[in-house]
Order: structure tokens, then C-alpha cells, then sequence
């Protein structure tokens, strides 16, 4: 069960960034020269040259806290993106105070400068509410200061910070911490010693001092717009993961509350952190994390401060003993850019639409926007909206499917997502590797200074078939760059790192599920799929490691668990996000999609594949689709023309199925086909069978159409849907996500991952013979 940690032998690693009282004149040394934007940009926001602040301290300012916190911040920063330059990515973030504003600016929550207005306003507020002292306790633990505080009589100090479990820092008036420091320093156990060490602070942070401080932070948070964290970061409030819903609350209530900095550490080391790298001067933050090997129980918490603070609302603790975070792979999450190791697949029509994919950025997932069935124009506005939206370097991705009929619709689809610049593509129903595939992956590929190869852009590939799979797994054919090389669609490098690379980045098996479906089953797909991978990685006929994907089939905690526990990487869901507000179909397919279950799916004839006997898997309850999609394909495998369709097959066909005469939608098809594809008339002209053919593909067409608009036709809508639908109902039935409109796509995500996790670990519990036998999750 490795993939239930990080993937494969990836250790798991934090960033850690210090807060104020690391500042040294010298820090950022190196680092200017290497940012010159960003400096320029600090320098604007600040006044002042905050290069030559940190390097030359002229005038002593960093012992101020006004100067303080932006350089440090400013310093915390370009170590980090250094970091990042260099590929680097960790899998947790967290910062000691004014740190964490530096962890969530890495968490991608706000740029850089948002980040340095923030602190600009922060360091002016907590400098003017002057007054007060902090004093470190070293040598007591939590319990025996609470002990010690109520013994003294002095109610007017607070616990500032906790540091380690004998490290605590205590802040009020200054006299009141003269009065107390040998009391303490009295309560020592036997054979211990106390010693007690007042701070060069102008002021009581993190205390009651701090409220009116607070306040006015919250106004100035109110103004700025912050997005969901891409990965997990620990408030100093909670010391646990921040929720998109909590940067503002949790920001401002930090001034004055306790930082829970040991407690956060061990948060760490439960959810697997081995490694800290702490980025910015100095190294407390790491002699903090070492001290918390091993360690007590958890401190009690001090009894409540004599001031009404309104604390903010926050998440308790999760019970189970995995975290939906750590499931599948830790190098998937740092590529991709994730919370979970879990993404939206594409939906058809755009029914994995940019409103989908955008909702899930801002709450650091992602999703593929679904170019299937659409045209250029469509696509292009697609593009446009999401990068104006997110960005272009936030995580969303588009689909590309493979040219049945229509080779040219696929390379200028290719063109739209390389004149866009998007970095994540999912390949779908590939048969081949295609040129316009591998100029979409090698576009832009370079080798680095260290002659490292680097790919355009990540290609997940969904592959039902191990043949399929093989080719993805290996580099591209030498004919295709050989060809590409010749046209111009690649240049020598680009072709020269595609020999280094398989074309696929991921691969993402695909079981049994809505739409284009081989049938295939999980239980047998994944172990062949992982076995296949190993076999070419021996032989290194697989240049790389290839993440492996789960999809199909997905729609309950147990399943994703399954997913985990057969070997995925990470997961892929499809239908359940279908019913939710943000998919682009109509309220009517929604209602119906809620109420299916697991039973409540067929499988029929595809109307792009027609011909060739393909099949699809459809909602079977409430439309008549499935049933009559495959009376169709009957008709066309019994007959030769439409000729000889008898009387009353023709009158129910018109009545019942296309609401209008055979004759209409031949000339309705005629008037498509003149200006997409002109030759298919012609060929229809010679062969009586392929225009019946394209008279009944009128009616796949239009069933998908009549569901998109939620047209009165519903007893014709064509939903490709699968069973994870009816599985995904019955795990949130009595529970609020049971009505549709409540199943934004982050808690669909966050109802199967955190479900997953208190799957797993109750069927490991039981396993072991720890518990009582484990109950379904209901997350």
C-alpha cells in the first residue's frame, strides 16, 4: 500500500518561513541580483530600497517593526522562488507569524505584490499599537506554566507563541512580566532549570494588544482577493490546513492569537513530513522541528483570556488516521500543483465547462475543460476565458481527442493549445501517436544547463488497452519526428528531447464508465497496467516514471480508496461531476442525474462511431435513448437503405424519434454537411447505406443537443453517464450534499478524498485488529 503516503520512494518535505526576530542585517545576500523585477516592485511598495535595508541596515531600521516585516518577507519570498526555479516544490507549507504570510503567497493565494501591500499594512498597524513585552519561558512545559500563571495572580499576560514543548512565549505589559519571570523561574521541576528571556519587541504581539490591531487588518484583508491554497499550509491559528474560506478570518485573528507553532510541527510529522527546509534567514525554525522529536502529548490549551475576541470559526481536527492529502503520489501533487492527487476529467460539449475548471483552481484542484464536439471559435473563447480568469501558470487543463474522421479539426486544435500556452492536455481515445500529439507535448521541449530533458507540456493519456498504453509509455514513432522535424512542427532539440521522453507525462487507466466505453474492469486493468509499466521501465524501453491514473467508475469513498489501494497515482472522476452546478448541461439533466442509481445505466450505439458498432454508456432512467439508439443500429445492421424501412417502422421513426419526416432530416443533414464536410453527401449519393447512416447519426446529434438546452424532448436525452453516478447519490444520501445544487465540484472532490482516507484507515484499523469492524464513509 505505498500509495498511500507519496508515491513511490518520494520522501514527504515542508517549507518553513521564519517570522520576525530572524532578521540580520546581510540576509538575502545573492538573491537581489537574481530578481530585479521583484525588487523594483518591493522598493515601490515600500519606499524605500529594501536591498540595501537588509544588506547594509542603515540607520539600525530592522530592528523596527515597521522595516522588519517587509524585508523579511521580501527575503522569505525570492528564497522561495529561487526554490522554485529550480524545480523544487514541497508538500507542505507553513511560516512562524509573518512567515505564514510568506507560505501562503507560495500556496499561490496571492501574488507577490499583494503580498507586500499585506505586510506593508501589517507591519505599520502592529507598530503603532506600541506598549507592552514578550518574554520566553525555556524549561517549562505548557501544563505546568498554566499551574504557575494561575498560582501568580497576574491575569494580564497571554501566551504569545508556542513554540516547543518546554519553549513557550508569554506577552503583556512589561511589569507584569518583570513581577512574573521569577515565579516561573521558581516553578521549575526538580532537577530542571527555568530560565526566562525577555524579546526585543516594542510590542505584546500575538496578545489581547493586539485586537484593535487585528480589526484594522481585517479591513485591509476585506479589500484584497485571495485564491484557494494549491497546497496545503498550517495556520499558527489552528495549526491544522487552511480552507479556502478561512485566508481573511484566519489572517487577522493570527495578530492576536497564539501562534501553535509545535503543535503544527507535530501535525506535520503525523501527516509524514521527514524533511524541513526552512527558506529565509537564520535557522530557528529547524532547531523548532528537531525538538519536537519525540514528544509529549499535546500542550492543554491556557484558560481563556480575560477580553471578549471573537475567535474565528474553524475545521476540528480530522479524525481519520490518513489524510486525504497524502493519498497517491507526493511528485503528481508538486507537478500538477495540487491539494489532492485528484483531477476532473473532460466532460463533452463543454460540459466540463471553463466555470467548472475555474471553481476548481480557486480551490486548488483541477479539471479539464471539454473540447470535444466543439468548434474552433468555441475552444479559442474557452482559452481566453480561463487564462484570464486564473492566469496562464494556474492549474487547468483542455482536452484533445483523437481524429476518427476529422485529422484536421486535431491539428488546429493543437495549434489553439500551444498559441494559448497550456501546460496540462488529456489525450483522449488515441488509437495512434498522431503528429499533432507530439507537437502538442515536444512544443518548447529544451534540455536544461544540466542536460536534463524537459518536455513542453504534461500529456495525460487515457488508455483502456494495454497496446494502447505501450505506446504512450515509449517515445514517439522516429517516422512521426522524422516528419514533424521535416515541416517545421518541431526543431532538432525539441525532436531530440522527445527521444529522451515517452509521450505520455501520466497515463490514466480507464474502467468501465460514461460515454466511449471498452467495458474494462479496475480489478483487472490496474494490475496489468502496473505490471505492463514495470516491465518497460526493466527493459527501459520507458524512459521515465509515468504516474498511473485511476478513472471509471469512481463516484463513492470506497472506490477512490480501492483506486488508492490497487496502485493509483492519483484519481480521475467524470460523471458525478456532471451533477453539479457548475457542469455545463441543463437543470433538467441534473435532476435526473441526482436521482439515478447504481443500476440506472445501458449501454447503446455512438453516433460518432456509428458505423463501426462502437457503444456508449448512458443514463437508462427517464429518457428513452439507450433503447431506441440501439433500434437504430438494428435498422441500420438489417437493412440496406432506408428504402426498405417498412411503413410503420418509418411512421414511428418520424413521430416518436425525429419529430419531423425522413425527407427533413436527409435536407437538414445535407445543409450541415455542405459546410463541414461536403464529400460525405457525395459518398452518401453512391451509397445508399451510409446516407441511412447519416440520417440516424440526425438523431444522436440531436438528443445530445435537446439535453445540453434541457429541451422538452427529455423522454430523447442522450446523458453519457456511468454507474459512479448512482454510487456517488447513494453515498450523500441524508447528508448536504444530497440536492445537486449543493455539489460544487470542490466538495464532490473533498466528499470522495476525504472519505477515501477514513475508508482506508478504518479498514486498516480492522485489519489489524484495532477496532470494531469499519462503517461506510459518510464524509
Amino acid at each position: 500500500m505505498g500509495n498511500l503516503a507519496p508515491g513511490g520512494p518520494d520522501s514527504v518535505r515542508a517549507f518553513l518561513f521564519p517570522g520576525q526576530g530572524s532578521q540580520r542585517r546581510g540576509m538575502g545576500a545573492g538573491l537581489f541580483e537574481r530578481f530585479p523585477e521583484e525588487c523594483a516592485l518591493a522598493d515601490r511598495i515600500a519606499g524605500t530600497s529594501l536591498r540595501e535595508l537588509c544588506l547594509e541596515d542603515p540607520g539600525d531600521r530592522l530592528r523596527s517593526t515597521r522595516w522588519a516585516q517587509p524585508a523579511l518577507f521580501l527575503v522569505n519570498a525570492l528564497s522561495y522562488l529561487e526554490r522554485r526555479a529550480n524545480g523544487e516544490r514541497p508538500d507542505f507549507l507553513a511560516g512562524h507569524s509573518l512567515g505564514e504570510l510568506n507560505a501562503l503567497f507560495a500556496a499561490g493565494c496571492f501574488d507577490l505584490e499583494t503580498g507586500l501591500l499585506l505586510v506593508t499594512a501589517r507591519s505599520e498597524l502592529m507598530a503603532a499599537a506600541s506598549g507592552g513585552a514578550m518574554m520566553a519561558v525555556i524549561g517549562l512545559t505548557a501544563e505546568r506554566l498554566t499551574e504557575a500563571l494561575a498560582a501568580s495572580g497576574i491575569d494580564s499576560v497571554d501566551v504569545a507563541n508556542y513554540n516547543a514543548p518546554d519553549q513557550i512565549v508569554l506577552a503583556g505589559p512589561g511589569e507584569a512580566l518583570s513581577r512574573l519571570a521569577p515565579r516561573l523561574v521558581a516553578a521549575a521541576p526538580e532537577g530542571r532549570t527555568v530560565r526566562t528571556l525577555p524579546l526585543a519587541v516594542a510590542a505584546a504581539f500575538h496578545s489581547r494588544s493586539m485586537v484593535e490591531a487585528s480589526h484594522a487588518f481585517e479591513e485591509v484583508l476585506g479589500r484584497a482577493r485571495f485564491a484557494p491554497p494549491t497546497l496545503p499550509v498550517i495556520a499558527n491559528v489552528t495549526a491544522r490546513p487552511y480552507r479556502a474560506d478561512q485566508l481573511p478570518a484566519l489572517l487577522s485573528a493570527q495578530i492576536r492569537s497564539p501562534v501553535r507553532w509545535w503543535e503544527a510541527m507535530r501535525y506535520l510529522q503525523e501527516q509524514g513530513v521527514e524533511e524541513v527546509e526552512e527558506l529565509g534567514p537564520g535557522g530557528v525554525l529547524t532547531k523548532l522541528w528537531r525538538s519536537a522529536f519525540p514528544a509529549p502529548p499535546s500542550p492543554p490549551r491556557l484558560a481563556p483570556r480575560p477580553v471578549a475576541v471573537a475567535a474565528p470559526e474553524v475545521e476540528p481536527p480530522p479524525d481519520p488516521c490518513l489524510a486525504a492529502e497524502r493519498l497517491g503520489s507526493a511528485s503528481f501533487r508538486r507537478d500538477y500543483g495540487l491539494r489532492y492527487a485528484y483531477l476532473a476529467g473532460s466532460m463533452y460539449q463543454g460540459i466540463a465547462s471553463t466555470r467548472l475548471l475555474i471553481r476548481l483552481a480557486r480551490n486548488g484542484l483541477m479539471g479539464f475543460f471539454g473540447t470535444g464536439g466543439l468548434g474552433l471559435a468555441a475552444i479559442e473563447a474557452a482559452l481566453q476565458e480561463l487564462k484570464r480568469e486564473l492566469g496562464p501558470r494556474a492549474s487547468w487543463g483542455a482536452n484533445l481527442l483523437y481524429p476518427l474522421d476529422e485529422p484536421e479539426l486535431e491539428a488546429a486544435t493543437v495549434e489553439l493549445l500551444l498559441a494559448h500556452d497550456v501546460r496540462f492536455v488529456e489525450a483522449a481515445a488515441y488509437l495512434r501517436i498522431t503528429a499533432p500529439l507530439v507537437r502538442c507535448r515536444f512544443r518548447g521541449a529544451r534540455f536544461t544547463a544540466a542536460g536534463e530533458p524537459v518536455a513542453g507540456r504534461r500529456v495525460l493519456a487515457k488508455v483502456s488497452r494495454p497496446e494502447i498504453a505501450t505506446l504512450f509509455l515509449r517515445p514517439p514513432p522516429e517516422e512521426v519526428l522524422a516528419q514533424l522535424v521535416a515541416s517545421g512542427g518541431l526543431g532538432a532539440e525539441e525532436a531530440a528531447v522527445a527521444r529522451c521522453l515517452p509521450v505520455a507525462s501520466e497515463l490514466c487507466v480507464e474502467a468501465d464508465s460514461g460515454g466511449h466505453t471498452d467495458a474494462g474492469r479496475a480489478y483487472a486493468l490496474m494490475p496489468a497496467m502496473l505490471q505492463l509499466r514495470e516491465e518497460m521501465r526493466e527493459r527501459g524501453a520507458c524512459p521515465a516514471d509515468v504516474p498511473l491514473g485511476a478513472a471509471g467508475g469512481i463516484g463513492s469513498p470506497e472506490a477512490a480508496a480501492a483506486a488508492f489501494v490497487l496502485g493509483a497515482d492519483f484519481v480521475l472522476t467524470g460523471s458525478v461531476n456532471q451533477c453539479s452546478p457548475e457542469a455545463g448541461t441543463s437543470e433538467a439533466v441534473k435532476d435526473l442525474l441526482a436521482q439515478l442509481d447504481v443500476q440506472d445505466t445501458a449501454y447503446t450505439a455512438a453516433g460518432d462511431m456509428f458505423e463501426l458498432g462502437a457503444r456508449v454508456q448512458v443514463a437508462s432512467r427517464g429518457t428513452l435513448f439507450a433503447a431506441r439508439a440501439n433500434k437504430l443500429f438494428q435498422l441500420y445492421r438489417q437493412h440496406r437503405s432506408l428504402d426498405e424501412l417498412d411503413q410503420g417502422t418509418r411512421k414511428t421513426l418520424e413521430e416518436r424519434y425525429f419529430k419531423r419526416s425522413l425527407a427533413q432530416v436527409w435536407s437538414e443533414t445535407c445543409d450541415h454537411l455542405a459546410s463541414t464536410r461536403p464529400e460525405q453527401i457525395e459518398q452518401a449519393e453512391r451509397d445508399p447505406r451510409h446516407k441511412m447512416a447519416l440520417v440516424f447519426n440526425w438523431y444522436f446529434a440531436h438528443t445530445s443537443r435537446w439535453a445540453l438546452a434541457g429541451s422538452p424532448e427529455r423522454v430523447n436525452y442522450q446523458i453519457h453517464c456511468g454507474p459512479a453516478m448512482g454510487a456517488f447519490n447513494r453515498s450523500v444520501r441524508g447528508t448536504p450534499l444530497e440536492p445537486w445544487r449543493e455539489r460544487h465540484v470542490e466538495r464532490i472532490a473533498e466528499h470522495l478524498m476525504r472519505g477515501a482516507a477514513t475508508v482506508l484507515g478504518r479498514r486498516l484499523e480492522g485489519l489489524l485488529g484495532r477496532s470494531d469492524p469499519p462503517r461506510l464513509a459518510q464524509s
